[in-house]
C-alpha cells in the first residue's frame, strides 16, 4: 500500500515537473512564431494604421506582427474573439475607449477582466469636422445650424454609444438641440463619406482625418479638448468659444494593446517588453504625434487601472447622455 502511494506520488512529481519545463520551453522562446493581431475596426482607421507601423518596426526586431482587422459592434466582435484565443500569448488585441464604453453602458458580454493589459498605444483628441462646402465655417456657425435643423444635421461616428457618439450629442446639446448621429464600422468609412457630402459633419480622430483636411476635401471645426492639438494649431477647442462639452467630467480617447486574460505572466512580461519597445520607437511616436496622437509608457498594472478608471467615468458620463438623449 505504502508502496502504491509512494508511487503515485513520482507520477504526480514526473508529470509536475514535465508540465512545467513544458510551460517554461513555451515562455522561454517566446515568441517562435507569428503574433496576431486582431483590429477590431476597418482597414485604413487610426488603430490599423497604428497596428500596421507597429508590424513594421517589430520586423526590424525579427517578429512577425500579422494585423487581422475584425471590425463590428464597437469593437466588441473582434475583441471578443481575443477573449476566447487561446491564451498563448500569439492572439492579442487592440481595445479602445469605444469598447470600453459598450462595456461600461452593459451593452456587451465582454468584461475587461477577460483580458491582461499589456500596453497603451495611443491617447487621442477628437475633431469636429465638416465637409469642405459647408456652410458651417467655424462651431459657432454650426451650432446655428444645429438650431434651425434639429434632428436632421447627420453627424458621422465609428462605432455608437462611445466617446465619437457621447460628443456628436454633447454638439447638439450646448446649443439645446439635437443631431442624427450616423454610426459606422470605422473612421475610414465615416472619412469618405464627409469628404462626398453625404454626411453634414463627423467626429473624428486627426490621425483618420489630417489627410482629407490636408488635402481641403474636410474642414476642421472644433476640437473636443482643453487644448490645441500641436499639428493643427489653428483649429480652436469647443472651451475656448465657450461650450461645455464635459459637463459630466473628463473624457480619455485611448487605444491599448490586450491578451487573453489566461495568459501566462512570463509571456505577459514579454508582450509587455516587446511592444514597449515598438510603442516607444522614434518612428512611431513621431509617426502618431504627426497625426495629432499622444504615446506614452503605460503597461500592465498601471494600464489596468485605467482602463478601470475610463470605464468607471464612462459608465456615468454615458448614462447621463443616453439618458437625456432619450428624453
Amino acid at each position: 500500500m505504502n508502496q502504491l502511494r509512494v508511487l503515485k506520488k513520482l507520477v504526480l512529481i514526473s508529470f509536475m515537473y514535465g508540465f512545467a519545463a513544458t510551460v517554461f520551453s513555451q515562455t522561454a522562446d517566446f515568441p517562435n512564431r507569428e503574433i496576431r493581431l486582431v483590429v477590431p475596426w476597418n482597414v485604413g482607421g487610426s488603430n490599423d494604421i497604428s497596428a500596421r507601423q507597429l508590424s513594421k518596426i517589430l520586423a526590424s526586431d525579427g517578429i512577425t506582427l500579422v494585423v487581422e482587422n475584425v471590425p463590428g459592434a464597437t469593437g466588441t466582435i473582434g475583441m471578443t474573439r481575443v477573449a476566447n484565443a487561446n491564451p498563448d500569448g500569439y492572439t492579442i488585441g487592440m481595445g479602445t475607449s469605444s469598447t470600453l464604453a459598450m462595456i461600461a453602458q452593459g451593452l456587451t458580454p465582454l468584461k475587461n477582466d477577460q483580458f491582461a493589459p499589456i500596453a497603451r498605444v495611443t491617447t487621442d483628441q477628437l475633431l469636429l469636422l465638416v465637409p469642405a462646402a459647408s456652410p458651417a465655417k467655424d462651431i459657432d456657425s454650426f451650432g446655428v445650424m444645429v438650431k434651425k435643423n434639429p434632428g436632421k444635421i447627420s453627424v458621422g461616428t465609428p462605432g455608437s454609444n462611445n466617446l465619437n457618439h457621447i460628443f456628436a450629442v454633447m454638439t447638439g446639446n450646448v446649443v439645446n438641440s439635437e443631431v442624427n448621429v450616423i454610426p459606422y464600422t470605422g473612421g475610414s468609412k465615416v472619412v469618405v463619406d464627409l469628404a462626398g457630402k453625404q454626411l453634414d459633419a463627423a467626429v473624428l480622430k486627426p490621425s483618420e482625418s489630417k489627410a482629407q483636411i490636408d488635402s481641403n476635401l474636410i474642414r476642421p471645426l472644433g476640437v473636443f479638448a482643453n487644448e490645441r492639438i500641436k499639428t493643427l494649431p489653428n483649429v480652436p477647442t469647443f472651451k475656448e468659444k465657450g461650450y461645455n462639452v464635459f459637463p459630466h467630467g473628463p473624457l480619455v480617447q485611448m487605444a491599448y494593446l490586450v491578451a487573453p486574460a489566461k495568459t501566462p505572466p512570463q509571456v505577459q512580461e514579454k508582450l509587455i517588453a516587446i511592444f514597449s519597445k515598438a510603442i516607444q520607437d522614434p518612428r512611431f511616436r513621431s509617426a502618431s504625434e504627426e497625426g495629432g496622437a499622444s504615446v506614452d509608457n503605460v503597461t500592465g498594472k498601471a494600464l489596468e487601472k485605467e482602463i478601470v478608471d475610463v470605464t468607471n467615468t464612462l459608465a456615468v458620463v454615458g448614462k447621463k447622455v443616453f439618458t437625456e438623449q432619450k428624453k
